[in-house]
């Protein structure tokens, strides 16, 4: 009976530590942090929220890569006023933690997700991508593109930006087949992104292919699977229909790609909450 105790005591308190160590992280030197979101960044009225694991480095770059979009000619007031009214009523955020696989405690805000390790500034002199063009561009265009424009940028069947994935994809597939069309020039194949996801990741392609964001040497390769028209010739040959609308003047889209320097302002990371 007594050893029966010790050995459930033992396994109580192997279960235990796991739990501790899947809450916590490394800071070095053996100091162990629980993860909080404690801190916050204001973009035109948007909040980055971030725990308290999360460098402050990558909070800031987050920042200027988010005003960069809203704010292209980086002149200190939002390009298209239409856009950033529809962030502002739909609540548009970022929330950012350490890694993925980091839980958290405590309140939690809402918002898109973005990871420090996947925030990487000066990027492409380290020959890597910075996930937060990404990231936080699927919350400008699911928020503040769709929301000002929903005839043309709403992640549903029959608008204009669903009608040029259905042409890039070869057919109109409310779930991934099981083998793309010949001639499809984008083929992501994540049976968990349904057709409003499958929406957002054509327009970031788009975008950030015309920007220049995916044309450096081996990304193709690394990105060819899923997406063929790397740069803004391909996609002003491959795929004019999404052409024509990312450079129509009247949505006043970014023309130049982020860099994580806005030159406008300087954040600022206040406490949260």
């Amino acid at each position: 009976m007594f050893i029966r105790q010790v050995i459930c005591a033992i396994i109580s308190l192997i279960l235990l530590l796991s739990s501790c160590r899947s809450e916590t992280t490394h800071l070095g030197g053996g100091i162990l942090i629980s993860p909080v979101f404690t801190k916050q960044v204001e973009v035109f009225g948007l909040h980055i929220y971030a725990t308290n694991t999360t460098g402050d480095d990558k909070v800031l770059h987050a920042a200027n890569i988010l005003a960069e979009y809203i704010d292209n000619d980086e002149d200190g007031i939002p390009d298209n006023p239409k856009i950033m009214k529809a962030l502002i009523e739909g609540k548009g955020a970022i929330v950012m933690r350490k890694t993925e696989r980091e839980r958290t405690r405590g309140p939690r805000p809402r918002g898109q997700g973005l990871y420090d390790e996947e925030t990487i500034p000066n990027a492409r002199a380290q020959g890597e991508f910075d996930g937060s063009l990404e990231e936080i561009l699927h919350m400008v265009t699911d928020v503040g593109w769709a929301g000002a424009y929903p005839e043309v940028f709403d992640r549903v069947p029959g608008s204009e930006i669903s009608n040029a994935l259905d042409k890039a994809r070869g057919g109109r597939f409310e779930e991934v087949p099981e083998q793309y069309p010949d001639g499809a020039w984008f083929t992501y194949d994540d049976e968990t992104c349904d057709y409003d996801c499958m929406n957002s990741e054509y327009i970031y392609w788009v975008l950030t292919s015309i920007l220049g964001a995916q044309d450096y040497p081996g990304r193709l390769e690394q990105i060819g699977r899923e997406w063929r028209l790397n740069t803004k010739e391909k996609v002003k040959e491959g795929d004019r229909a999404a052409y024509a609308l990312f450079t129509n003047p009247k949505y006043k889209l970014p023309t130049v790609l982020p860099d994580g320097k806005y030159r406008a302002k300087k954040f600022r990371i206040q406490k949260y909450p």
